[in-house]
């Protein structure tokens, strides 16, 4: 039973060492429980032949014992009926099933310990299972947390703060504020060139006047 758990020992070291290195640990968890549980069913399986061989064991042990007193029984009966011969030949198998009571129940103790180390194996199996199963939920739960934060990345995070509304609006006014500002330049333009025109109509308009004036004075000259 200890070489079991020495193995079971190394077992648990090698997953540690490999969940250091592993890109998807979750499934590298579900195959150590696989492997945790198709241990478990075995020593299921040997714990009862184990507990049934045992029971064997104490039933010959016991049935030794009966024999052995049963036989010291009849020595005495025969030496009080002055059949020592008989008797002698009882004790002769008392000697042999005492001896055989020893073997039996020597044979029953090391079943027992083994039954009773199977049985804290077993506890610990299943301790470790559950304890495994717990941890492989969290970290099922922590890995698609991840998955969906990277999914989250990928669709808002690179192109995602281009598309936040404020964002959004805030390059729209700036696109209005552009188009205003054109709109207010072409409009003083043109308020200009109309000034402008105004402002030339009213000189064209002086120098004729002028000229009108210097024709008049010629024709009244000349009389």
């Amino acid at each position: 039973m200890s070489l079991m758990r020495r193995v079971r020992d190394i077992t648990v070291a090698a997953l540690n060492e490999r969940l250091e290195k592993a890109e998807d640990p979750v499934r590298l968890i579900d195959q150590f429980l696989w492997s945790t549980r198709e241990e478990i069913l075995q020593a299921e399986k040997l714990y009862q032949q184990y507990s049934a061989h045992a029971g064997q064991l104490k039933a010959q042990w016991l049935q030794a014992e009966q024999q052995k007193d049963k036989r010291e029984q009849q020595a005495i009966t025969a030496l009080k009926a002055g059949e020592e011969h008989i008797a002698r030949i009882a004790l002769q198998e008392k000697q042999s099933h005492e001896q055989r009571a020893v073997q039996y129940k020597e044979l029953y103790e090391q079943g027992r310990l083994n039954v009773t180390e199977l049985e804290e194996l077993l506890r610990e199996l299943r301790s470790e299972y559950q304890s495994v199963y717990d941890k492989r939920e969290f970290y099922a739960a922590r890995m698609e947390s991840l998955r969906l934060q990277q999914r989250m990345n990928q669709r808002y995070g690179v192109h995602g703060a281009a598309g936040q509304p404020d964002n959004m609006f805030r390059r729209l006014d700036d696109r209005i504020s552009d188009m205003e500002h054109e709109a207010r330049s072409l409009r003083d333009l043109r308020r200009a060139g109309q000034e402008f025109l105004t402002q030339a109509g009213s000189t064209v308009q002086s120098i004729v006047e002028q000229e009108l004036q210097q024709l008049k004075r010629k024709l009244e000259r000349e009389g």
